[in-house]
């Protein structure tokens, strides 16, 4: 691929994974290389099963379901009364939402959803099954799958 002279292609993600992996090394930051490890091998384990290199909207899946995984044992922690856990896990969740795009506010999540039932002409409940196939790729690293299923269910019911 030969580009005009001064024009620089996007890194993709992973390359900006790996770089930012070397200046975790570098600069001695212990949290961010351990989360980039993690979600390295997580990408690396993620090609084998499918035997091609992923995407960066694979990727962001791959992330995004790191973040919840945060989420979902900060919440075992805050139960459990282990604030240093918290801690530990709220300071990697930061770390793997700086790779994340932009999420979606509510309203953003809602206006997708209405295009895609209307897309798909969705009448009631039962639909579900045509919206969230044709839904959840668009959305991929950009928005909760738990807040778009509750979406969508809210709007398919009325």
């Amino acid at each position: 691929m030969n580009l005009p002279v001064g024009v620089k292609v996007e890194a993709t993600l992973k390359e900006k994974l790996t770089e930012d992996l070397k200046q975790a090394l570098k600069g001695g930051d212990k949290v961010r290389r351990s989360v980039i490890r993690l979600v390295m091998a997580a990408i690396k384990n993620a090609e084998i099963a499918r035997q091609t290199d992923l995407t960066d909207p694979d990727i962001l899946g791959i992330i995004a379901k790191e973040v919840k995984q945060r989420r979902e044992s900060i919440e075992a922690f805050k139960q459990g009364n282990r604030a240093d856990l918290v801690a530990q896990e709220e300071a990697e969740m930061a770390v793997l939402e700086a790779y994340l795009p932009q999420q979606m506010t509510r309203d953003e999540i809602v206006a997708e959803v209405r295009r895609v039932i209307a897309e798909v002409g969705a009448q009631g409940p039962g639909d579900k099954g045509k919206v969230m196939p044709k839904l959840m790729p668009q959305l991929k690293g950009r928005a909760d799958g738990r807040e778009i299923n509750d979406i969508v269910t809210e709007l398919l019911a009325s």
